[in-house]
């Protein structure tokens, strides 16, 4: 039962970095940067520059981890 759990974990911890790598992917894309008022009441507004960093930051850091884990998964499975 505990495995499971763990495995369920796992997938779903996943799946949440796989969101937000795809979702700073596209931030640069969805909001109109010559616009201010397109961007301006949302998170980290009202510069551009904050909109990017809330939006893309977390999706950065969930890219690294799972390259991480992804890596630690195939150098334990080889043993």
């Amino acid at each position: 039962m505990r495995t499971f759990l763990i495995r369920a974990g796992t997938g779903l911890a996943v799946l949440f970095g796989v969101y937000l790598v795809g979702r700073a992917a596209v931030e640069p894309f969805v909001i109109d940067l010559s616009d201010p008022a397109s961007y301006a009441g949302a998170w980290g507004g009202p510069s551009a520059a904050g909109v990017l960093a809330v939006h893309m930051v977390p999706g950065a850091v969930a890219l690294v981890l799972l390259i991480l884990g992804a890596r630690r998964a195939v150098r334990s499975r080889g043993r």
